[in-house]
């Protein structure tokens, strides 16, 4: 399977593991040319663990939905490791009135683009990463 799912202080659960690696392995082959490894590790943590992360690796003190880092060693390989906040998924399903199977699917879209090189800092970046968030829900989601 190109994606793996942790757990670390949480429990999140993730209906069908395989077809979502599956789709992900996809989503990356789609964007990315001569790719022939896939490895993505995703970590879904509580607030506290992220921060520890994004204080440690990024210097910022502040609480963050995901951090995405890319641990790929040649260009043939796209290896990352995903860590998700489940109590910000949960809090942003609620405040963007969804579900939290609906966000949680958006944040894990988001990770993996952002190992295919879409960004998200500029106005221009966020919103074509809204539009690829988007195409990914219709297409795995159908909504």
């Amino acid at each position: 399977m190109p994606a793996h799912f942790h757990q670390h202080n949480t429990v999140v659960k993730l209906k069908d593991k395989r077809k979502l690696s599956g789709y992900l392995d996809a989503l990356v082959h789609l964007h990315l040319e001569g790719i022939n490894k896939v490895s993505l590790n995703y970590i879904f943590c509580d607030d506290e663990h992220l921060l520890s992360i994004n204080q440690q690796f990024l210097n910022h003190d502040t609480f963050t939905d995901i951090i995405t880092f890319d641990l790929s060693e040649s260009e043939q390989e796209l290896i990352g490791e995903i860590y998700i906040s489940a109590d910000r998924v949960k809090e942003n399903a609620s405040k963007f009135n969804t579900s939290f199977e609906h966000e949680l699917h958006r944040v894990i879209f988001h990770g993996a683009l952002h190992l295919c090189g879409f960004k998200d800092k500029k106005p221009a970046d966020k919103k074509e990463m809204t539009k690829q968030e988007n195409a990914c829900l219709v297409n795995y989601l159908g909504v």
